[in-house]
């Protein structure tokens, strides 16, 4: 798929990148990619938000996902937030289809998508070569006694002749994975490892990364969460709760917030723990997108952050990146076991 070409400034058949602005939590994302948004329209350039955060496209539940409030929806127009009720089930693979549908729909219309997220895979997912296979409970039934009465080393030797990338990348103990990989080279006729995520662009790209000191992170994660707990958050999960699915209970805090609502845990405590899991998610977040090299890193609290990430998005859609972004899979180090 491609984007849409356009002439600018003796720049010809330039081709507008989707825009990615990715970070851990509390970064600033959704504030950048409003900014982004207005200035490309100052320069006759239309743009639109896509919500790559798992939990903002659950209806309903907006406090405790931070999700962009209605005014700052009324700047600038966003898609896939409030997209299902709490109790249906969004998985990468639907997101990956909803996603890449709305992108190609706005493109065709000329305009820019920026996806806005934090939730790694799911943002990749969106733009990457990353395939989700199959399940077939049948063949995963037979592998699983299998396992019982042969035991998982028989399975996993299986694996090594099958399948010997997959096999050297993963722990012949952990019999669960083993399955998953059985199942799907019976399904699929293909090898598990053909399944890898790759740091390949499927849809042209620029990914722009927000980082902050540590000290920082830790103080907005800390007075976001005491402005949620203040602010509705309570009323939203006691409100929401009867529809909690499996997984939008998942999200972070409401099952704290339950707690508290259940006389397990007073304020401060619920407080704390939700502060506490949010900074250990803003580390695995960083730690996640700190894996990909095509993203460009910029300081959050640098005054010229809109000036800096409009430059490189000038020089993505003028290609200046293209040859580096084309290696960037040839020198990752992939981790089987990340598409389940």
């Amino acid at each position: 798929m491609r984007g849409a070409t356009y002439s600018s400034k003796g720049k010809d058949h330039m081709t507008p990148r989707v825009v990615s602005i990715v970070g851990p939590t509390a970064s600033g994302k959704t504030g950048l990619g409003i900014a982004i948004a207005k200035a490309l329209e100052t320069r006759g350039e239309h743009a639109e938000i896509v919500n790559a955060d798992a939990y903002q496209m659950y209806r309903g539940m907006d406090i405790g996902t931070a999700k962009a409030t209605p005014e700052e929806q009324a700047e600038v127009r966003h898609h896939l937030i409030d997209v299902i009720e709490p109790d249906d089930a969004m998985s990468v693979a639907r997101f990956q289809q909803l996603a890449r549908d709305c992108i190609r729909d706005l493109q065709s219309q000329g305009i820019r998508p920026i996806m806005v997220g934090g939730s790694g895979l799911y943002a990749r997912a969106a733009i990457d070569d990353i395939s989700f296979p199959g399940t077939d409970p049948d063949v995963r039934r037979r592998l699983e006694e299998r396992e019982k009465t042969e035991g998982a080393g028989a399975l996993f030797a299986e694996l090594k002749v099958k399948d010997p990338q997959a096999a050297a990348r993963m722990d012949p103990h952990n019999p669960r994975r083993t399955i998953r990989a059985l199942e799907v080279i019976a399904v699929t006729g293909k090898p598990y490892s053909a399944s890898l995520p790759r740091y390949r662009y499927v849809i042209p790209t620029v990914q722009i990364g927000l980082d902050l000191p540590r000290e920082e992170l830790d103080r907005r994660i800390d007075i976001r969460t005491k402005r949620m707990l203040t602010g509705g958050f309570i009323e939203e999960v006691e409100r929401l709760r009867p529809r909690l699915g499996m997984t939008a209970s998942r999200a972070l805090g409401y099952q704290q917030v339950i707690d508290y609502l259940d006389g397990l845990a007073d304020l401060d405590d619920t407080y704390m723990d939700i502060a506490q899991k949010t900074k250990r998610l803003a580390r695995k977040q960083m730690g996640w997108f700190g894996r990909d090299p095509r993203i460009h890193w910029l300081q959050a609290l640098n005054p010229s952050l809109t000036d800096n990430a409009m430059a490189i998005i000038a020089h993505a859609d003028a290609g200046d990146y293209d040859p580096i972004d084309a290696h960037a899979d040839e020198y990752v180090q992939h981790h089987l076991g990340d598409i389940g």
